[in-house]
């Protein structure tokens, strides 16, 4: 059995129109955000043997925030195939894991994981900014891991909604 965490990246700012997309960093509030949605993965004993994030800047401060506040002391992994990406892109780069980690975080963005939560398991749930999902896979292998895996949503944490 494998746990895919699932979190959409921060509320990112839009003050500077002259960057990039890419480059775009976090508002104040998101900030915060990605500091409780790392405390609440602590809280719930869910801090992952890997993180994985998009490059994007947005991506990478929420992954280096949530990664503190949980007490996560590896090396966060990125990889720009998660910038833009489809459920194909995170499904191939997961089935590349070894399966010694067991508990995996992906750090991306909309629409693509609200659609790979919907691959997984068959479930659409809306993931606002720094919303994260927690999803058991019945698999024994990352390698296994397909687009027709009968993943269970097994809890979804919205920001907003946290005391």
């Amino acid at each position: 059995m494998k746990t895919l965490l699932i979190l959409r990246h921060a509320k990112s700012s839009w003050k500077r129109e002259d960057l990039s997309d890419h480059d775009r960093p976090l508002k104040k509030r998101g900030t915060a955000d990605a500091v409780r949605i790392g405390e609440l993965i602590r809280e719930q004993d869910l801090t992952p043997d890997l993180i994985i994030s998009s490059t994007a800047k947005r991506a990478r401060a929420t992954a280096g925030l949530a990664a503190e506040a949980c007490h996560y002391d590896d090396e966060i992994r990125y990889t720009r195939d998660f910038y833009g990406a489809d459920p194909a892109d995170y499904i191939q780069v997961l089935r590349q894991l070894d399966n010694s980690h067991r508990r995996v975080m992906v750090i991306g963005h909309n629409p693509g994981l609200e659609l790979l939560l919907e691959t997984l398991t068959g479930a659409y749930e809306s993931l606002p900014s720094a919303a994260l999902a927690q999803v058991s896979l019945p698999i024994e292998s990352w390698h296994d891991l397909s687009e027709d895996a009968p993943g269970k949503l097994v809890n979804l944490w919205v920001p907003r909604m946290l005391p």
